[in-house]
């Protein structure tokens, strides 16, 4: 690890203002840190956001869920109100990595670093929420933009999302057995403005699937899902699938998880 200084802003403002001056923000650390024990990444100057309080929290406005960038992933997975309202979020995030992950890792870290496997981006975008930034709200179909990219500028923090309550939704995912990863994510969720269908771990970033939310729209059932053919062709293929078995994956997953979520009804 290359040698760095560290500070501790108590307030989202201060913290703001250290990243717009080029410090790395440093959330729940669970792929800076290992980056840099790696020499993979020589930030110089982190910004630690664990002590800023406002940061932390579930809390449940009117129609939607909103949870503060800095809740770890343990909290929101034992949260009594994120079960009660949006059961598919809880266990979500009762399955990121092992145990140390979801003692350290944060929501807003993972939205923020936006992975192309990490399981939360898929339950932002399948639930069209809005990401509550220091400038202003990102709605999800804005705010992901590729593989590690997202709408954020340079010195913008995260500070909560805001989960719109869904009919209902559910999450599966076939994991990668080492990393836990997601191999393949499909999130899907009847909201107010239809059926929305996330995937995470196929492609260059999560990605909402237009076929599959078409056929859900007009008959949420399982057969519906399985008469959608699934194109390979954007798809990844590395050591640990090809994009045919992605696309296979998908359309299992998909059938999976609209069989889950109707038997929440």
């Amino acid at each position: 690890m290359y040698a760095f200084s560290i500070e501790r802003p108590a307030s989202v403002a201060d913290a703001a203002q250290l990243a717009a001056a080029g410090a790395k923000v440093l959330a729940g650390g669970q792929t800076l840190l290992a980056t840099m024990k790696q020499r993979l990444a020589d930030p110089g100057r982190l910004v630690d956001l664990g002590s800023i309080a406002s940061l932390s929290g579930i809390r449940r406005e009117g129609d939607a869920i909103v949870i503060g960038a800095m809740t770890r992933h343990l909290a929101v997975a034992e949260s009594a109100e994120v079960k009660a309202s949006i059961p598919a979020l809880a266990a979500l995030a009762s399955h990121i990595g092992d145990k140390q992950v979801r003692a350290m890792g944060t929501l807003g870290g993972s939205v923020a670093n936006n992975d192309p496997a990490a399981c939360y981006p898929s339950a932002v975008l399948g639930l069209g929420a809005t990401v509550q930034t220091t400038e202003r709200g990102i709605a999800a179909d804005d705010y992901f933009q590729g593989m590690f990219t997202t709408a954020l500028k340079e010195g913008e923090l995260i500070t909560a999302i805001r989960f719109p309550i869904p009919k209902r939704a559910a999450y599966i995912k076939f994991n990668q057995p080492a990393s836990r990863f997601a191999l393949v994510g499909v999130f899907v969720a009847q909201t107010a403005s239809g059926v929305r269908v996330a995937i995470t771990g196929a492609g260059n970033g999560v990605f909402r699937h237009a076929g599959l939310e078409a056929a859900l729209g007009r008959s949420f059932t399982a057969q519906a899902a399985a008469g959608v053919k699934i194109d390979a062709a954007d798809l990844n293929a590395d050591i640990h699938a090809s994009a045919a078995y992605r696309a296979n994956l998908i359309s299992v997953l998909i059938q999976r998880a609209v069989t889950q979520a109707l038997a929440q009804a």
